[in-house]
């Protein structure tokens, strides 16, 4: 018996979410999918009992990406799903583990396999956080139940697996009863907050100005004078502090993405039986959707969480640490780019003096930090999304085989699964590695002009492309939803 056939009954045990016995009415998936998002919002309110405020967020830089709340029973966010499925996606990739995705006895043993990891992952991800003293028990509420700091730090290691795996069991409600994913909701939420309270926070900075773009501006023409504001300095003051630059590259982005969504290469189809019934099916540029960014970004974040313990160790081999923020080493260099703050050097020089730092990265430093984030961005986009088609069913011979069931056949070719194949073999991967590397450098864009709300580059990104894919996906339930008839192309019953 081999290692597979061990695991594979396990796997099946696994608690999971009842697929739907028969299609699920639009309405319905409305519902649940705004339920599930109520429930999110609910969730990142409830703080973790016996947590003390002297408690560090290692994911602080990463909450766009990872979508969870500090302090929250969603501490962790999606980040356990992400770090599981980047795991998986390289071990297949590496073959490793040899499976056949286009097998659907292998899609389910992945599926099993990631949801198992996902568990696992909750774990590893917690516990170096209760152990090293950054997630810390209140000795208070540990005095007044009479109990020591350990059974408080075991309390919080139970409330954020709990947390855990309530984001993946909401993560499948709306896979299976909604609309879209569960993932790209939770990165919606969470980033929509971002900008909301990025545009009206009223509370002061450090430097007694409002947070808020809106009370920020009110606060500035009411204080200063319009000779400065029109000098050099107050125009470079207006630019960053004044977040102009932040305004225009949040509208830019989002003109970006959605120009990119809607750019696409459309291969005709025909119906088999029906004559004149023609159709098209669209390759996007962004095939693989702006997803692995987000394996990318989670990827950096776990590097980095293994420096800020290892630092905290006083192993500062890799680098040293200002709470969750690389000062040097090769982490600094691996630390993501967020924001003009991160590479214009008299920036640079202002946060390094914020963490209490006076030595500040050297120029050359800075640019070979822009330029490995680059190569992540845009080696790890590439990457991602060839794994991405492949663990998703979109690949070419996946796909092949929807159109042929639909009864669809490309015109001048043989209606059968082969040609069908060999036709989108000639785009799915070409474009999928065009639009992997086109949407890191625009990632890349994005993170070095900063956003509203800072929310990051990557956050904003995702966000948008994530609402035009959710629009997307609501215009093809109503569709489906008036001509039943589509829904075998999409593989589901009438």
């Amino acid at each position: 018996m081999t290692l597979r056939d061990t695991l594979e009954p396990f796997f099946n045990k696994l608690p999971a979410v009842a697929s739907p016995e028969k299609h699920v009415h639009f309405k319905d998936k409305l519902w649940w999918t705004l339920g599930v998002l109520v429930l999110y919002f609910a969730l990142a309110n409830v703080p973790l009992f016996g947590m003390s405020k002297n408690s560090i967020d290692l994911f602080e830089t990463y909450r766009a990406v990872i979508a969870g709340a500090s302090g929250s029973l969603i501490l962790l966010g999606i980040g356990p799903i992400v770090t599981a499925s980047i795991v998986l996606q390289l071990l297949v990739g590496a073959e490793i583990i040899k499976m056949d995705l286009s097998d659907p006895k292998d899609q389910a043993f992945f599926h099993g396999a990631q949801k198992f990891l996902v568990f696992v992952m909750i774990i590893l991800e917690a516990l170096p956080q209760l152990l090293g003293g950054y997630i810390q028990p209140d000795p208070g509420l540990a005095a007044s139940l009479g109990v020591g700091l350990g059974v408080v730090t075991f309390l919080l290691l139970i409330q954020i697996f709990v947390g855990g795996a309530l984001i993946l069991f909401m993560d499948e409600v709306v896979s299976k009863w909604g609309i879209g994913s569960g993932v790209g909701l939770f990165i919606v939420a969470g980033i929509s907050e971002q900008i909301v309270t990025g545009l009206v926070n009223w509370q002061y900075d450090q430097s007694g100005i409002p947070i808020g773009l809106i009370p920020k501006w009110v606060y500035i023409f009411q204080n200063e004078g319009i000779d400065y504001l029109f000098s050099g300095e107050g125009l470079r003051f207006m630019l960053i502090q004044g977040g102009i630059l932040a305004l225009v590259s949040t509208v830019l982005i989002f003109l970006l993405v959605v120009y990119v969504e809607s750019t696409r290469i459309e291969i005709p189809l025909a119906h088999s039986a029906v004559r004149g019934a023609r159709g098209r099916f669209p390759v996007k540029l962004i095939y693989s959707s702006v997803l692995p960014m987000i394996l990318v970004r989670a990827l950096q974040a776990n590097i980095q969480m293994v420096g800020i313990i290892l630092a905290g160790r006083g192993i500062t081999i890799l680098g040293e640490f200002s709470g969750s923020h690389p000062l040097n080493g090769i982490m600094y260099y691996l630390a993501p780019i967020n924001s003009p703050y991160d590479w214009i050097p008299s920036l640079v020089q202002t946060s390094f003096a914020e963490y209490g730092v006076a030595a500040t990265p050297a120029i050359w430093q800075i640019a070979l930090h822009v330029l490995v984030d680059a190569t992540m961005l845009v080696g790890g986009g590439i990457i991602f999304a060839l794994f991405w088609i492949e663990t998703t069913g979109m690949g070419a011979k996946p796909t092949a085989q929807k159109i042929f069931n639909s009864g669809m056949q490309i015109p001048g070719f043989r209606r059968n699964i082969s040609s069908i194949e060999k036709v989108m073999q000639r785009y799915i991967p070409k474009v999928t590695v065009i639009g992997g590397a086109f949407i890191g450098i625009l990632t890349l864009i994005a993170s070095l002009l900063g956003t509203v709300g800072s929310a990051g580059g990557t956050g904003l990104l995702l966000t948008v492309s994530i609402v035009y894919r959710l629009y997307e996906d609501i215009a093809s339930e109503q569709m489906m939803e008036m001509h039943p008839m589509i829904r075998s192309f999409f593989g589901e019953e009438k």
